[in-house]
């Protein structure tokens, strides 16, 4: 905020209360007008609604508008190009590189920038297990984007431990600093460009809260692997046994919706670390699709948007009755929560668990040919894996239209892996082979159809399937072996109808559903070559046989 009037704001008077002693001047950001250091929520509140950043709505939750950019703009993401990281890194589609010099310039506007200005720091950790929890600094322009971190972060406990914060990583997030393309040679004037030298992020020109996020998100994604951790776009809940069960997928794909089991404990609902110690959130709260949210299907993530300190982007409300409308997509179909992980009942508060007995992988597929579960070998889970297929579902990107649009997605987080995809499988298959996990796939997508003919499958068999693998009834039922991709589709489960699990029983032309799904299987084909052309190694990874077949 420009306070040029030097209007004495609601928390000054607290703003410097959990101040580190290391400061902002090592960021090269002095002369602000004020900082307010680690505020808590509530007192974010007074400063979000003073300064009209987010509107107040019944029972609590603020609404706040994220401008233009309602999704992650990923192609505006760029990595420095320096000697320590320049060998790692996967350059190409989704890590694309910025000279040093031009970083530096960015830097330089942007500190000219904050001065005068208000700033809001969060000093957090992210990372819930101790041995590879990284100190986290988040500067934002905005009041909501420091409650939003504030959300999904784990703060440290006592005021001691934020004097003595060290950040290993930073983050700079101004909205209202632009781009110039033809000067600093970004893409456009929206920016997410990462210094893993410098260890340094900043962010400019879009309000919308998940580039932050997703940001550390890369650079666990970057740094971890280093530590023989793998970094996972998960989540993931555990038994009263102690069954850990990951849940990979893109946004969309149901991996909040389906983590949140009343009947298991949570662990997290998005981004995890699995170590030799076993599976750790890397974050303190959840970032959930609300878009048609049903009371009924998903009752702990819809009373959230009921809850004091959530964050609701791009929702549509009434400003009389202050009512959300949770079912309106007239802003963006990607409506979005933020709120502390214990606001879910289930949610654990250590936040980590021991090895996974379950991997799950989770596509929506609009076309509607792959079946609704399938058991995997662990040789055909790593093509899964490094495949990523789904569909990019409307708002969570900038330029997707309503309908979904078919994509692989490595890892099933291409835009935020930082290493080759083949340095993610290679750590997942070790893991699952020495710790004896089950691999499944499961389709949350269409059937009876692709989109548009056919219908989203119900969640309520999704869930009965998942039930049943997670509490091992499916690992003795008969199964028939997918002619074209090889996987293992169970006959029967209790709770679905057996023409739930055959999904071509659905389709009223059976020819139709073969040309679609052989179709799908060319795409995987093609998919995979740019992989296997990079790495001879792949082969060994994945062999011939764990891959879909045509003749």
């Amino acid at each position: 905020m420009n306070n040029l009037l030097n209007i004495k704001t609601p928390a000054e008077a607290q703003a410097l209360a959990r101040k580190s002693d290391y400061g902002l001047d090592n960021l090269g950001l002095t002369n602000l007008r004020q900082v307010y250091w680690s505020l808590p929520m509530e007192a974010l509140y007074e400063e979000v609604i003073f300064r009209g950043e987010a509107r107040l709505t019944q029972q609590g939750p603020l609404v706040a508008y994220t401008g233009k950019h309602t999704g992650r703009s990923a192609a505006d993401k760029l990595f420095v190009r320096e000697p320590d990281s320049e060998a790692q890194i996967w350059w190409g589609q989704y890590n694309r590189p910025i000279a040093a010099d031009k970083f530096a310039e960015i830097h330089s506007r942007v500190q000219g920038f904050f001065q005068g200005r208000d700033a809001f720091v969060q000093d957090c950790y992210v990372g819930a297990d101790p041995e590879f929890q990284m100190p986290t600094r988040i500067v934002t322009e905005m009041a909501w984007h420091s409650l939003f971190v504030r959300n999904m972060f784990i703060p440290p406990q006592t005021n001691e431990e934020f004097r003595r914060h060290i950040p290993e990583f930073t983050i700079i997030a101004a909205p209202s600093f632009r781009g110039i393309p033809q000067i600093d040679q970004t893409s456009t004037d929206t920016f997410i460009v990462l210094n893993l030298a410098q260890r340094l992020c900043i962010i400019g020109n879009t309000a919308y809260a998940g580039e932050i996020k997703k940001t550390i998100f890369t650079v666990l994604n970057y740094f971890l692997p280093l530590q023989g951790v793998l970094s996972m776009h998960c989540s993931a809940n555990v038994g009263k046994e102690g069954d850990v069960a990951l849940f990979f997928g893109l946004s969309g794909t149901g991996k909040t919706t389906l983590s949140a089991d009343p009947l298991r404990g949570l662990i997290g609902d998005d981004e995890h670390g699995w170590s030799d110690n076993g599976v750790f959130n890397f974050e303190g709260g959840c970032y959930a699709k609300v878009i048609n949210l049903s009371p009924t299907a998903e009752p702990q993530i819809y009373a959230t948007t009921r809850r004091f300190g959530t964050i609701l982007e791009n929702v549509v409300f009434d400003p009389v009755t202050r009512l959300i409308d949770l079912d309106d997509a007239a802003i963006t179909e990607n409506t979005r929560a933020s709120y502390p992980l214990e606001y879910i009942d289930n949610a654990l508060s250590e936040k980590r668990a021991g090895h996974p007995k379950n991997v799950i992988l989770l596509t929506c597929d609009a076309s509607g040919v792959m079946p609704p579960i399938a058991r995997l070998t662990p040789e055909q889970a790593m093509y899964q894996f490094i495949s990523g297929y789904t569909s990019k579902l409307a708002g969570t990107e900038v330029g997707l239209g309503a309908e979904p649009e078919i994509t692989f997605s490595a890892c099933f987080g291409g835009p935020f892996m930082v290493h080759h995809p083949y340095v993610y499988a290679d750590l997942l298959r070790k893991k699952i082979l020495r710790y004896g996990a089950d691999c499944w796939l499961v389709n949350t997508g269409w059937v009876g159809g692709p989109y548009g003919v056919g219908k989203r499958i119900s969640i309520k068999y999704t869930r009965a399937l998942l039930n049943a693998a997670l509490s091992s009834k499916l690992l003795n039922v008969e199964y028939v072996t997918d002619p074209v991709f090889g996987f293992l589709v169970p006959k029967t489960c209790p709770e679905v109808p057996d023409d739930v699990l055959n999904p071509s029983s659905s389709w009223h032309d059976k020819k139709m559903y073969t040309q679609r799904y052989r179709a799908l299987a060319s795409r995987f084909i093609d998919n995979f070559k740019k992989f296997a052309d990079s790495r001879e190694s792949l082969s060994d990874l994945i062999p011939p046989e764990a891959r879909p077949k045509l003749s």
